[in-house]
Parts: C-alpha cells; sequence; structure tokens
C-alpha cells in the first residue's frame, strides 16, 4: 500500500525521535544504576523499552506504507552529570518531542491516515504521560530537598 510522502517524512521524523529518546534514557538508565538509585534506572530503563517498542511500530507502519524507515537519523543526546540536570535534560527533550508528536498527528488526519494518526496518538499519550512523571519528580526535590529525594529512589537491593 503506497503511502503519502509527507506522512512518511513526518513517520520517520518521530521515528527518529524515538531512536534517541531510546538512547538517552538507556545511559541514564544505567548512570542511576551505577549510582545505587535502582528506582530512577527502573523508570528510565522501561522508558527505553517502550520506546524501541513504539520505534519498531513505526518501522513496520512505514514498511507497509512502501517507505524507507531511516535509522541513521539520531537528534542530539542529552546527557546530565547529576539527577537534577538529568530529568532537566529529559524534561527538555520530551518538550522538543510533543509538538512534533501533535504536528505529526495533525498531518495524518489531514491527510485521512487514521492507522498513522492512532499510533502516533497513542506515542503523544505514553510521552505527556512520561512528562507528567518527571515533572512530579522535580517537584518532590524541591518539597523534599535533594538528599531526602535520592534517599527515596534507592530501592531495595
Amino acid at each position: 500500500m503506497q503511502g503519502n510522502p509527507k506522512v512518511l517524512a513526518k513517520l520517520n521524523e518521530v521515528l527518529t525521535g524515538e531512536l534517541t529518546s531510546i538512547n538517552q534514557y538507556f545511559l541514564h538508565a544505567r548512570i542511576y544504576k551505577n549510582w545505587g538509585l535502582k528506582a530512577l534506572n527502573d523508570v528510565c530503563y522501561k522508558k527505553s523499552i517502550k520506546d524501541m517498542k513504539q520505534a519498531d511500530e513505526l518501522i513496520e507502519r512505514i514498511l507497509m506504507l512502501e517507505g524507507l524507515p531511516n535509522l541513521q537519523a539520531l537528534g542530539k543526546l542529552r546527557i546530565g552529570e547529576d539527577t537534577e540536570e538529568m530529568l532537566q535534560c529529559d524534561i527538555d527533550f520530551q518538550l522538543e518531542q510533543l509538538p512534533q508528536l501533535r504536528v505529526a498527528i495533525a498531518l495524518c488526519e489531514t491527510e485521512q491516515d487514521y492507522v498513522s494518526r492512532d499510533i502516533l496518538t497513542d506515542i503523544l499519550e505514553y510521552e505527556e504521560q512520561h512528562l507528567d512523571w518527571i515533572e512530579t519528580q522535580q517537584y518532590q526535590i524541591e518539597a523534599l530537598g535533594l538528599a531526602n529525594y535520592l534517599q527515596a529512589q534507592l530501592g531495595d537491593e
């Protein structure tokens, strides 16, 4: 089934974001793990795996639409050097990705590609939830203080 070239281009843009996200969250997860912050490691690791599944779904959709998934393009990784900076890097990434998803969803709606729209809408919903989680972490740091927050992230090992 031949896909709309504009939709295929947007799907590849979103794919680039997902591939970038996989790497950023995976590295943040491993940094948290190295620091013994189990709870943060767990969330970031699960996020990187979810992004991998979302990238897979995008790749399959692009291929079905007879397009070529671009796996070579990656955006800039934002890697922090401490917990607060890492959370801010993740927020910055999310705030860049959300408008891109909304534009892609609107294009799919206009071009009547409802399956691609639904895939992107699911991704948008997940990304908004994750942004809310990060904002909650920042609030907890502010309310509890960094030392108490980090202690809560140690988890059971």
